[in-house]
């Protein structure tokens, strides 16, 4: 197939008595294949579904394993054996131009079988090739070419570029819609765009109005220290946030003004201060939003996606000596996978074998200090279930005694402070008649009940909880001499709410809000968020107001555009849910000096004040 256009499709229309030539059975091929890499392309995606691992051998060579892929034209590429290569024979080695270079896999067709032509019309061509076989073949681009290809999935996030000069750029990435409620990742990406030797130190505030974060503000602190890459290389800061319960439509993330700055080996550069990033906050599941955000991607935008049809197998660090280019180091974690059907009890089986309490907060940068931290796990455990179950071992030492009391470890059970119902039962193993095997079961209780005569049972329990801790403890008298170590006991914790609607619940006279900074300067038609601070409570959703006529114009979520006129203005910011908790903030507007102004739009004219 010669061409990535794949559609529309057509076949062969046979009647009688129709002359067929070489062209009709091509086109018969074409269609069948057509329509088979169409469906790869569109439900099974493009990347490596298994195998095809590179190995460095030594300093000039290297063994790639054999696997499977699909190219992004739907395409199956198959490396039937491992194959062994020299650095230098590989296709594109000559071209390179940087120490950083890519493995790539890509499909190719090979004319084989070379019979004698009886019927050519070619008279210098005696033999013709009776079969086409698929094939591969290995090629090496620099890593820096690669990166500029377009990418479907850029539709899914918004985002900004906070610095660049021509050493780095510094990047805001984040869902474009975003679902009203839950935790959304935030992430700041550092990327070097040159050779050069340089040191990146960047700082800058993140005004977030319809998001928090996990300290409850809405100002998110973005701090990269001594960051030194190497061409085409990149780190990634994650943040976790929590967008606001109430669906916003068109908010937007802004630096706020006087807190960026950036050095470049210790030398002070000019920063992108005018970023404002655009979002949605929208009332919808996540995995309704994951699904449309995918499947509304059309065939246009689809077809833009497709590339030069190769698979990236591997990174290659190389270090030039003055006769060749050596293998300094293999990264293959630049590997797009698969995920295939046929593995996917498999993948699941894998994932079982790792545990996190909080799985949203991998790589969440959070202040160390620990009224901070205290302040963020009482606000993700007010997000855990309400049911909760595990197991619990309980040591008993050796030759225990009827009569010897026992207790196991303190076990948090994940439903959060306040009050939670534990229970505990012994789960055995036990002979099931209805299933014809051995089956799990677990007794609550008294076990003489269920006419239970074995001797592990033989105990009584009590659970201590710790309300204020998230945590229980359980406790066993032994009714009966036992040989064993460890009893092994089942826990099953239930949250109970208090019962009170949102609506009962009064205000503390000692809750409040504040304006962190309630008078502000500004200049006309100039923007300002104001960042509200929660006393003695929990961040909840907020109203703005203006309580004049033509004072300007303030959104949903908190931002403040000055008037055409000078003035003293007032904003008045309430609790959506309790507007007796209230407060106030005042802009001072007043026009610019003519210098100012000429001086901020030959800023922007040079283009270092927008994105």
């Amino acid at each position: 197939m010669k061409s990535s256009e794949l559609f529309p499709f057509s076949r062969n229309r046979y009647y009688r008595g129709k002359m067929l030539t070489s062209a009709d059975f091509e086109s018969e091929q074409l269609y069948m294949n057509n329509k088979r890499y169409f469906m790869n392309q569109t439900v099974i995606g493009s990347g490596i579904a298994c195998g095809l691992n590179v190995i460095s051998l030594d300093d000039l060579s290297f063994m790639v394993e054999s696997g499977v892929a699909v190219d992004d034209m739907g395409r199956e590429v198959v490396v039937d054996s491992s194959v062994v290569k020299k650095l230098s024979t590989v296709t594109g080695f000559e071209s390179l131009e940087t120490g950083q270079a890519s493995l790539c896999i890509r499909y190719r067709e090979n004319e084989t079988q070379p019979v004698y032509a009886v019927n050519r019309q070619n008279s210098d061509r005696e033999f013709e090739y009776n079969r086409i076989e698929d094939g591969y073949e290995l090629f090496l681009i620099d890593t820096s070419r690669l990166d500029g290809e377009f990418e479907t999935e850029t539709e899914f996030y918004a985002g900004g570029l906070l610095f660049e000069n021509q050493d780095y750029q510094v990047l805001l990435r984040l869902p474009a819609n975003i679902c009203a409620g839950h935790y959304v990742k935030l992430t700041i990406e550092v990327y070097k765009v040159s050779d050069a030797k340089a040191v990146l130190n960047y700082q800058s505030v993140l005004q977030t109005p319809a998001l928090m974060t996990l300290e409850g503000g809405q100002e998110l602190s973005v701090s990269l220290d001594g960051v030194e890459l190497e061409r085409g290389r990149r780190v990634v800061r994650e943040y976790w946030m929590l967008a606001q319960t109430e669906a916003y439509e068109d908010t937007s993330i802004m630096v706020k003004t006087g807190s960026a700055r950036a050095l470049i080996n210790d030398v002070e550069c000019p920063v992108n201060v005018s970023v404002s990033c655009k979002l949605n906050i929208l009332d919808i599941t996540p995995e309704l939003l994951a699904v449309r955000e995918i499947n509304r991607v059309s065939l246009e935008l689809r077809s833009l996606g497709t590339g030069m049809g190769a698979i990236r197998l591997a990174d290659i660090t190389l270090v030039r000596t003055e006769s060749a280019y050596l293998i300094e180091k293999v990264d293959e974690s630049v590997r797009k996978y698969i995920p295939t059907i046929a593995s996917e009890w498999k993948r699941l089986e894998y994932a079982g074998c790792f545990y996190r309490k909080y799985p949203f907060l991998s790589g969440v940068v959070v202040h160390k200090d620990s009224a901070a931290v205290k302040k963020t796990e009482d606000k993700l455990l007010q997000e855990t279930p309400r049911i909760a179950t595990g197991i619990v071992e309980i040591p008993i030492g050796d030759h225990a005694k009827k009569g010897d009391i026992c207790y196991s470890d303190e076990i948090m059970h994940g439903l959060g402070t306040g009050n939670v119902y534990v229970e505990v039962g012994y789960e055995y193993l036990e002979e099931n008649e209805f299933l014809d095997r051995m089956a799990k079961a677990t007794i609550y209780g008294d076990p003489n009940l269920f006419g239970c005569t074995d001797q592990k049972v033989a105990a009584e329990s009590a659970v201590k909880v710790y309300n204020d801790k998230g945590s229980f403890v359980v406790g066993l008298k032994l009714k009966a001499n036992i040989d064993m170590i460890v009893l092994t006991y089942r826990w099953v914790a239930v949250r109970c709410d208090s019962g009170k609607s949102r609506d009962e619940i009064e205000v503390d006279s000692a809750q409040g809000i504040s304006v962190v900074t309630p008078t502000v300067i500004l200049g006309t038609r100039e923007r300002y968020f104001f960042q509200v601070e929660y006393n003695n409570m929990k961040p909840c959703s907020l109203t703005y107001a203006l309580t004049d006529y033509d004072s300007g114009e303030i959104s949903s979520d908190g931002i403040y555009t000055a008037p055409s006129k000078e003035g003293v203005y007032e904003i008045r910011i309430y609790c959506t849910d309790m507007p007796r908790i209230h407060t106030y903030a005042y802009a001072i507007v007043r026009r610019k000096a003519v210098e100012e102004i000429q001086m901020k739009d030959s800023v922007t004219d040079r283009g270092e004040g927008l994105l």
